[in-house]
């Protein structure tokens, strides 16, 4: 288990520093912008110049989560993403075709899917434990996962982030093969201090967290994950699914509970779009007192399951 105490996400929509932006929003439309901050009050305009997106995305919510947490330094730094860092290593790819000679090394240096946790332990001065976890649509999970293991090895608050970036030529790929999405491709970062204890800016619990690859049986998985938590589908307050409803659709529900929502309806698609659905969750806990457990099952990727299920601080 580990407690929420600050969570952060810059995304297609309002999030943040927006508290009860869950019953605000509204689903995206494609050709959504990205709802940027003034980035200027997190990073010095030097290092803003030289930042991409994806980087500045990462800076600013890990910046922001510390604040709200109120503490000076995380005891360690975990990234999940996707494709890492896309506008850099799309320059060091153009750079390589079309300059003879010695390529420049930044996009290159900035290209690796690493550069995003790096770069926050430098913005911090953070000497920590810092780990990159990529593994397609389960990087979040697999961060949080790291992190957990950290709490209980007796780390006391652990930074655990995700971040992807859209550009251009995935639209072309996606095209191509024939891809479509409702909501198109987005781009966000969400970060989360998680921590060993309870405490007055204890926000909610990550009570268990799971990752199953090749997986045949998503119904047979999620009845499992929950039996081992010792809560049945009817203790489920609220479902946050990612692809098409009959993913989760074995899980039942009593007449007064809430109906499962589709969270890439409002957070766009992206691989670790999970992080803005835990986001999304806590929210929602904050501001209706009547939900105590939510499960987020990702299923963006049909042959990959993640599980994480959220408790509320009264539960």
């Amino acid at each position: 288990m580990a407690y929420i105490s600050a969570a952060s996400t810059i995304s297609h929509q309002p999030t943040f520093r927006n508290a009860g932006f869950s019953n605000v929003i509204q689903p995206l439309q494609h050709g959504s912008v990205l709802s940027s901050p003034d980035y200027k009050s997190f990073i010095e305009a030097g290092l803003l110049r030289r930042m991409s997106k994806i980087l500045r995305m990462s800076v600013a919510c890990s910046k922001d989560c510390i604040a709200q947490a109120g503490i000076d330094q995380p005891d360690a730094i975990i990234v999940g993403t996707g494709l890492g860092c896309l506008l850099d290593t799309e320059k060091f790819l153009n750079n390589s075709i079309t300059i003879e000679g010695l390529l420049p090394p930044t996009s290159f240096i900035q290209s690796t899917h690493n550069t995003m946790a790096g770069q926050i332990s430098l913005s911090i001065g953070n000497h920590g434990y810092n780990m990159t976890h990529t593994q397609n649509t389960l990087s979040f999970e697999h961060a949080v996962q790291d992190g957990m293991l950290l709490l209980h090895e007796g780390e006391e608050h652990i930074l655990v982030g995700a971040a992807d970036e859209h550009i251009e030529i995935l639209d072309e790929i996606s095209e191509k093969l024939k891809i479509n999405f409702e909501t198109g491709l987005t781009s966000a970062a969400s970060f989360f201090m998680l921590s060993n204890a309870k405490s007055e800016a204890t926000l909610a619990k990550i009570r268990d967290v799971r990752t199953i690859g090749l997986v045949t049986d998503v119904s047979a998985q999620i009845k499992a994950f929950l039996a081992e938590n010792k809560i049945g589908p009817d203790g489920l307050d609220l479902v946050l699914f990612s692809g098409k409803p009959q993913d989760s659709a074995e899980i039942s529900y009593s007449e007064n509970k809430n109906s499962p929502i589709d969270f890439t309806g409002f957070s766009g698609v992206y691989p670790t779009s999970s992080a803005f659905a835990l986001h999304f969750a806590i929210d929602k806990m904050g501001n209706d007192k009547t939900l105590k457990h939510i499960l987020i099952c990702n299923t963006l990727n049909k042959s990959n399951l993640g599980l994480t299920l959220i408790e509320s601080v009264e539960a």
